[in-house]
């Protein structure tokens, strides 16, 4: 502003170093001391004095400290020889000063955060809405496939048990998935009902041939995990074991606890065809997974994925 006022350029420039300079530099150090702690500190959390105890405190510091760095200057750059005014006159510019615009920009910068924290409001509103109205729409698809799950359990020939039994199973997955996932966290004992269902229901279409083991230790109940976080490996464990005739067929899933650890563990057998292993790690429910756990247990959790030629492992710890 000065370079443009002034047509003396030299002028213009000590202009700036000694008046404006002095002014912002400790003008600008107000203002982030109070955007960045005494307002988030104090003003939010509604202390109304401390808060303004430390606004008028850095005022008072930064015009103390601005009267030798203005006397300097101008005995030196601005005004060498002229006696520089006295120690109240720069204390008393520099307070009134220093107090206006600060005041000035940390009031502005608060009205600006609070119309645009007032618009994500608005937005976030929106969303949530438009949310619940999904949802309830989403609620007549559910109603409708458990009506039909039922009409379809009358219509099965008593004596086909195996049949009706699965059936049963799969609605009563399709309900816990619906219906009770709908939390952040749930209890263990509950995920481990669903992944019993879940490999009952895969042994039926799997040959005969398949080896199923499943371990769940005595002391991880009781444990709170979020739900539908181990099946994406149970999934693709069954997706790609092997179907070999005269060779194993294998998968293994286990579940223990130790102190604050869950330890869950998948395995299963592949084949490995013309040299290409079968199983692609980087899927779209594996991917899901990660994206949770990152979101769901972020620094809590260590997943390793071992895909050798002939098997398929999952390693995943959590901490609950």
């Amino acid at each position: 502003m000065w370079v443009l006022v002034f047509q003396k350029r030299a002028f213009s420039f000590s202009r700036t170093m000694t008046v404006q300079f002095c002014y912002l530099l400790f003008i600008a150090a107000n203002y982030y001391f109070n955007i960045y702690y005494t307002v988030p500190a104090f003003l939010y959390r509604k202390r109304y004095v401390v808060f303004t105890l430390l606004f008028l405190g850095g005022v008072v510091v930064a015009s103390l400290l601005r009267v030798p760095l203005a006397t300097y200057l101008s005995l030196h750059y601005f005004a060498p020889g002229k006696r520089p005014p006295g120690f109240s006159e720069l204390f008393f510019n520099s307070l009134i000063n220093i107090f206006i615009w600060t005041i000035c920009l940390v009031a502005a910068k608060l009205i600006i955060d609070r119309i645009r924290f007032q618009k994500y409001i608005e937005v976030i509103e929106k969303e949530k809405m438009q949310n619940e109205l999904d949802f309830l729409k989403a609620q007549f698809n559910p109603h409708f496939l458990f009506n039909s799950i039922n009409s379809i359990y009358g219509n099965i020939n008593k004596s086909n048990s195996a049949a009706r039994e699965m059936l049963l199973t799969f609605s009563e997955m399709l309900r816990y998935q619906l219906y009770e996932c709908n939390t952040t966290m749930i209890s263990i004992e509950r995920e481990i009902n669903y992944i019993r269902n879940y490999i009952d229901l895969q042994q039926i279409r799997k040959p005969e041939n398949l080896n199923v083991h499943l371990h769940v230790s005595e002391d991880v109940k009781g444990v709170m995990i979020a739900p539908l976080i181990f099946i994406a490996f149970i999934e693709n464990s069954f997706k790609y074991v092997s179907n070999y005739e005269s060779k194993r067929n294998e998968v293994k899933i286990s579940l223990a606890r130790s102190n604050n650890q869950l330890f869950f563990k998948t395995f299963n057998t592949k084949e490995n065809i013309n040299g290409r292993r079968m199983i692609d790690q980087g899927g779209i429910g594996i991917a899901n997974v990660k994206r949770r756990l990152d979101l769901l247990y972020p620094g809590k959790h260590a997943l390793t994925i071992q895909n050798d030629d002939d098997s398929f492992e999952v390693i995943l710890n959590l901490e609950v």
